[in-house]
């Protein structure tokens, strides 16, 4: 094994009932989830293992719990495991647990953090005036080149860069409508409006981030121990700006097809995806592919892939 990355999921890779088993076969992880309880002041867990879906969904609740899963997951692979991690990333609210993984800030801050986090961005846009859409299969180049025409009717914008071929965009309903057919139009293999609450990603939520400063500039981040990737610029971030990325990311542009491809062009050849289902395993096996480059690629998110995986290090 090589150089090793850690990369942690964002939203909507939830599930109910995610982490129960984690939760009941690891002490290390009991305390994760019990300090998450504790400092959010609600139930965190009981929404996670037992639900309903429409409550866990909502943005505010999430956000914290797919963070509390990733740490969970985390804290029991440095105790059961003896394996050094060059950097990590995380795909936009897995950015929290990629800082917490670094040292840079503890995850009792993080929690609190991505639970405002999630909270500001529901609230910046009414319902029904914002929405996603997913394009697969088209170049970034004439994607790019359809936002530009269609930012004439409204604001659509490119919101997630996730793997090659496919492309989140986000923005108002009528603008993100014209765009997906106008996609189709150019070629796009599948161009569909996503079920989300919000146009995350987009320049709609700049008031979420502005709001989300005032939380962060509460917290002392600490000297990075790993290196993280950031989402804004696919580049490995200094500890003094921190904070000014994580303000922008709300609104910016996802670059992680890019932050993985830096990952690979500097010797990373081993993936760990670490937090609830497998979906950066995706992105990064077809990213790798692209390179023509072969990469080793894990997920952890419950008992049976922490074992497995710990297993297949051990050897």
């Amino acid at each position: 094994m090589g150089k090793v990355a850690f990369v942690f999921p964002g939203q909507g890779s939830q599930y109910v009932g995610m982490g129960k088993d984690v939760y009941e076969n690891y002490e290390s992880a009991r305390k994760i989830f019990d300090k998450a309880n504790e400092v959010l002041h609600m139930d965190l867990k009981s929404i996670m293992f037992e639900g309903p879906d429409e409550i866990l969904t909502k943005t505010e609740n999430t956000q914290p719990a797919i963070l509390t899963l990733s740490i969970a997951l985390f804290e029991v692979l440095k105790e059961k495991l003896d394996i050094k991690f060059d950097a990590c990333a995380g795909l936009s609210l897995g950015e929290y647990s990629a800082l917490v993984a670094s040292g840079a800030i503890t995850f009792e801050e993080a929690v609190v953090l991505v639970k405002k986090r999630g909270k500001y961005m529901q609230e910046a846009v009414p319902e029904g005036v914002g929405t996603m859409a997913a394009i697969l299969g088209l170049e970034r180049d004439i994607l790019i080149d359809v936002l530009d025409e269609v930012s004439k009717e409204g604001i659509v914008e490119a919101a997630n860069f996730n793997s090659p071929g496919q492309i989140v965009i986000s923005g108002e309903i009528k603008a993100v409508e014209k765009a997906v057919q106008l996609c189709k139009e150019k070629g796009a293999k599948k161009a569909v409006i996503l079920k989300v609450s919000a146009p995350f990603h987009s320049s709609m939520l700049i008031k979420a981030g502005e709001n989300l400063k005032k939380e962060l500039d509460k917290v002392e981040f600490n000297h990075l121990q790993v290196p993280v990737v950031t989402n804004v610029t696919a580049d490995y971030v200094k500890k003094e700006d921190i904070k000014e990325f994580l303000v922008k990311q709300v609104s910016s542009s996802v670059l992680w097809e890019d932050s993985i491809e830096r990952l690979i062009k500097d010797g990373f050849d081993t993936f760990v995806e670490i937090g609830p289902s497998k979906t950066l395993k995706g992105f990064v096996n077809k990213i790798s592919k692209k390179l023509n480059t072969k990469v080793n690629i894990y997920n952890v998110e419950n008992t049976a892939t922490l074992e497995k995986f710990i297993n297949d290090i051990r050897g």
